[in-house]
């Protein structure tokens, strides 16, 4: 049985089917409305360095045939086929996108969808309807992205100026050029079923021969949904042609002085460690939605390269190239860190409020309400007692909340069942579909008596805040963390407190002031988060 997805869902493709040669379908329409349907293949910083990898009416497959357009089947509007153990090593991330083809909004479209099969079963869907947007007129349906195995979301983002803009978020750019002629319009290659009444959808890879057309094919070894009715031929349409990465702005540049040194070096940002991750491993590649800004005076992917140092391309491209490291990163996700200190909720995906901090919104934008979230009376005495209150805000509406505060470095964790044990002081926000509750550390003794700590559990997300870059450790018998400096642990753990007072070591004057400090243990694949800094 197929699993429902709202917006904002993600799994990995292994919990969804064992399979890795993956049937995709899409149904989009709406009244007087023609669709442009697009997969973009994106590398690790999540542009398009490879345009050999924008699969579209004009390029239908990719160079090795990992990602192939296969037309109108099985009652989808667009369909693809994805072989997941094919896509090479620079591909990222496959980002299903829809786009409007002359006027019109996505508001107006009907019920549509995308669905993953595998085997001829499906597997996952994902619906929508054109009540979710408004003006946009090109919308991100779902992704598959690699962070350590493939997975897919479910994403549901649009975008207002359609497939100029959609281009121009993946460092892409529409290249102006002369209208094709009708035989060159008609010579460009169709993966559409043929047009035979009872005969199946042809097989993935099986050439375009008229023989082929003619004899009836067997059901694609992959397992493609079978067809529902006959579909005729796609209909092909001229199109501007799609280049990238991105041409330098403003025309020509003026040939460079030989004395001034090239503005920046394009380099891939820094990696920030991760939640979980063992020390001594290498750091993986960044997570799905997050990415580290360029540093100060360093180009970032995507930017015009060779740009000299004074020599402005149009007016204002010395401020544009000035500002273009700091610029807001939408990826599509909920939760989007814009840089190591801010952070960006969407609250039109996944239509769930979020709870954060009072006075920790630094900026938003769209239709937004912030109100009052109270604890309650038995709440409030808990949290006093305990020291775990916490003063929060409940932020409702469509639009994108920024959030910060004092400058603390924020990590956004996402939950999927499972759970975490963090102090209240060191929440910033979470999502309210996610359980907290006081937990009771065993044991006496800590200093200024926080004996006790917030449990999250469930499916959804808490940003934790942090003094500095924190280091991650796996739980062992012997692990041990100051009380002062731990930020947060795995909820299985089994948390003590360990006092090294001793009777003969404390009967002369002066002591090292590590008394009282909290023991972990646990099965392997617990552990706890460290900062540097004791608060």
């Amino acid at each position: 049985m197929a699993r429902e997805f709202q917006r904002g869902h993600k799994a990995k493709i292994s919990d969804l089917t064992p399979g890795t040669d993956l049937y995709v379908g899409m149904q989009i329409s709406g009244p007087g409305l023609t669709f442009d349907i697009s997969c973009f293949g994106l590398d690790v910083n999540e542009q398009l360095s490879d345009d050999r990898y924008f699969i579209f009416f004009n390029q239908p497959k990719s160079p090795e045939e990992s990602i192939q357009l296969l037309g109108a089947q099985a009652g989808d509007t667009e369909s693809f086929r994805v072989t997941l153990d094919r896509i090479p090593a620079n591909i990222h991330k496959l980002s299903f996108t829809a786009t409007i083809d002359g006027a019109g909004q996505m508001s107006q479209v009907g019920p549509g969808y995308i669905r993953i099969v595998a085997g001829g079963e499906e597997v996952v869907r994902y619906a929508f309807t054109g009540s979710e947007f408004t003006t946009e007129r090109a919308v991100m349906l779902g992704d598959f992205y690699l962070k350590d195995v493939w997975r897919f979301a479910a994403v549901g983002q649009g975008f207002d100026g359609g497939l100029d803009a959609l281009l121009k978020n993946f460092g892409g750019e529409v290249a102006e050029e002369a209208p094709a002629a009708p035989q060159q319009q008609a010579a460009a290659p169709s993966f559409a079923p043929p047009p035979q009444a009872t005969g199946p959808a042809p097989s993935f890879g099986a050439p375009a021969t008229p023989q082929a057309s003619q004899v009836p094919q067997p059901a694609p070894s992959f397992g493609a949904p079978a067809a529902q009715a006959p579909t005729p031929q796609q209909q092909m349409h001229a199109a501007p042609t799609i280049a990238a990465p991105m041409a330098p702005m403003g025309g020509t540049v003026p040939p460079p002085a030989p004395a001034p040194a090239p503005y920046g070096q394009p380099g891939q940002p820094p990696q920030q460690p991760q939640f979980g991750q063992v020390p001594g491993q290498p750091v993986p590649a960044a997570p799905y939605g997050q990415q580290a800004p360029a540093p100060y005076g360093q180009q970032p992917p995507g930017m015009p390269q060779g740009v000299p140092q004074g020599v402005p391309q149009a007016a204002g491209a010395g401020l544009q190239a000035a500002l273009q490291p700091y610029k807001e990163t939408a990826t599509g996700q909920r939760w989007t860190p814009q840089n190591q200190q801010l952070m960006r909720v969407d609250l039109t995906m996944g239509g769930t409020p979020v709870l954060a901090r009072q006075g920790s919104m630094v900026m938003y934008q769209g239709k937004v309400d912030f109100s009052y979230k109270g604890a309650g009376f038995a709440g409030r005495i808990v949290g006093n007692a305990t020291g775990q209150e916490m003063q929060l805000m409940r932020c409702t509406g469509r639009g994108q909340v920024f959030l910060a505060e004092d400058g603390s470095h924020l990590h956004a964790i996402e939950l999927q069942g499972d759970g975490i044990c963090v102090s209240a002081e060191s929440v910033l926000a979470f999502d309210e579909s996610l359980q907290h509750e006081v937990r009771r550390i065993e044991g006496h003794g800590i200093p200024g008596g926080a004996l006790f700590t917030m449990q999250f559990q469930g499916t959804g997300t808490v940003i934790v805040k942090t003094h500095g870059v924190p280091v991650v450790l796996p739980v062992t018998p012997t692990t041990f963390a100051d009380c002062n400096a731990i930020v947060a642990w795995s909820s299985a753990s089994q948390v003590i407190i360990s006092s090294q007072v001793r009777l003969r070591r404390n009967a002369y004057p002066g002591h090292s002031g590590e008394t009282v400090n909290l023991q972990f243990r646990g099965a392997p694949g617990n552990f706890i988060v460290v900062q540097p800094y004791e608060v």
